[in-house]
């Protein structure tokens, strides 16, 4: 008996010795790295991060058409987040939306997307939140949404009608380079979570390129205008395009790493995208994503239907307008009031710095509500690796009314051959007074220089790797 039970303590000995150096080597710095990247690349910190909270402790408030949901610790807490997690349940919440327990979790997490990612990335990941984030005792406030949707075995018929499960598979008539920003895209960039349409149940309407050319076309997300990702421009004679259609390999590229090109200007939800996540991606992966949504026809997303010469007209008309600077209305006074000194006469403003309003996606969105935001509130570019100021374009809530808001919007929506519509006091009067409810939000004049909840967010930066 006692040989046995030596033989016995020996094996387990073995095993033991076995199993650490395995979880040593499975940290091991370019894992970690690796991982650290890729959690990078999925903007993991952005959602799971609430204001002033700690990296990835969770708490965050994320609003939802069912009510409101609160995001997860994920730190390697054993009480409070993911610490006791496998890497098998790891991958089943990354992939299928499933908790260790077995519960469903709710599609707020980006888990149809996230099924694309390949069991390399997925490890890495595992790797990396469970060795290089520390972690963080705070459990956050609990999700309870009224019923039916409380219910969460329902999401489980949700998930067979509109998740494919499926590990992404390069295109073979795509090059590597597409390929690339294809799985960055579809798999842990989810840009379709924001930028694909949805259904009456909530449903992104396409989950890639083969679902039809929903796929990214643009949509409406919590009142801001998420604007087309389709690339390729429309073939459609004498029209003129706008959005990433008119955009160069380049000039996407640059967008993603420093929040401005010589086009536009970040601002919105896509504000901390931009400081958490893509400017923080190889100068090789941004160009890969920029190279496949180049593949994407952008069906429909001409500005409008005016000829070159017709839009040319309507652009050089509004600047001769506000240039001679007589028999104005409202709106044409307001701009030069408020706007003309950053985004002159022409509406083109500088690039890099002041956006262009001619063309502006957000300016010449079907919901206006984007736009009366931006003149109220005011904006912030990111401070980025490659563009670390922080230009900023002060709100005039304090200043203006809601008719004079809605007559300025009306006016910068239909100049330059914008075909925005017009936009009214009521609507503008229900952008203030959600901005109103917003913690920490005045309308004063200082208001452009403190920070949004999304900006907060900016700040929480990735933890160094603990040492374990």
């Amino acid at each position: 008996m006692k040989k046995r039970t030596v033989v016995l303590m020996a094996t387990l000995s073995l095993f033991a010795v076995q199993a650490s150096a395995s979880a040593g080597a499975s940290s091991d710095p370019d894992t970690l790295a690796r991982g650290a990247y890729l959690a990078r690349a999925g903007d993991c910190v952005a959602c799971h991060t609430a204001p002033d909270g700690k990296p990835f402790a969770g708490g965050l408030a994320i609003e939802s058409p069912f009510g409101t949901i609160y995001s997860t610790n994920i730190t390697p807490d054993t009480h409070a987040g993911i610490g006791g997690y496998t890497e098998q349940e790891f991958a089943a919440a990354l992939r299928q939306g499933k908790r260790a327990d077995g519960a469903n979790l709710y599609p707020a997490m980006p888990y149809p997307s996230y099924a694309r990612l390949t069991d390399e990335d997925v490890h890495a990941l595992y790797v990396y939140f469970m060795h290089g984030v520390e972690p963080v005792e705070h459990q956050p406030e609990q999700t309870d949404l009224s019923f039916p949707f409380d219910q969460r075995w329902g999401i489980t018929a949700w998930n067979w009608l509109f998740v494919d499960q499926s590990t992404f598979t390069p295109t073979p008539s795509s090059d590597a380079e597409v390929n690339r920003g294809r799985y960055l895209v579809q798999g842990l960039g989810h840009c379709g979570s924001c930028h694909t349409p949805r259904g009456l149940f909530q449903q992104e309407k396409a989950l890639n390129e083969e679902d039809g050319s929903e796929y990214l076309s643009g949509a409406n997300l919590n009142g801001w205008w998420a604007p087309s990702l389709r690339g390729q421009p429309a073939d459609e004679e004498g029209a003129k395009v706008s959005g990433l259609a008119g955009w160069s390999r380049d000039d996407i590229a640059e967008y993603l790493a420093t929040g401005r090109n010589a086009h536009s200007a970040v601002g919105g939800e896509m504000t901390s995208v931009i400081a958490n996540s893509t400017s923080h991606l190889s100068e090789q992966d941004l160009t890969a994503i920029a190279a496949y949504l180049k593949t994407l026809p952008a069906e429909g997303s001409t500005r409008g239907n005016d000829s070159d010469a017709t839009g040319v007209a309507k652009e050089s008309s509004t600047e001769q307008t506000l240039t001679r600077a007589t028999g104005l209305d409202a709106g044409a006074r307001l701009y030069l009031d408020n706007c003309n000194a950053c985004h002159f006469a022409s509406g083109t403003g500088a690039p890099r710095v002041f956006p262009s309003l001619v063309g502006n996606s957000l300016v010449n969105a079907e919901n206006p509500t984007g736009l009366i935001h931006t003149i109220l509130a005011g904006a912030q570019l990111p401070s980025t690796p490659k563009n670390p100021e922080r230009l900023m374009m002060p709100g005039f809530a304090w200043r203006l009314s809601n008719q004079e808001v809605a007559a300025l919007a009306t006016f910068v929506r239909a100049g330059w051959g914008n075909t925005g519509g017009a936009v009214s006091a009521e609507q503008v009067k229900d952008v203030r007074e959600t901005l109103n409810e917003q913690p920490g939000y005045s309308g004063a004049p200082t208001r452009y220089g403190a920070k949004t909840s999304a900006e907060h967010a900016t700040d929480n930066q990735t933890p160094s790797p603990s040492k374990d």
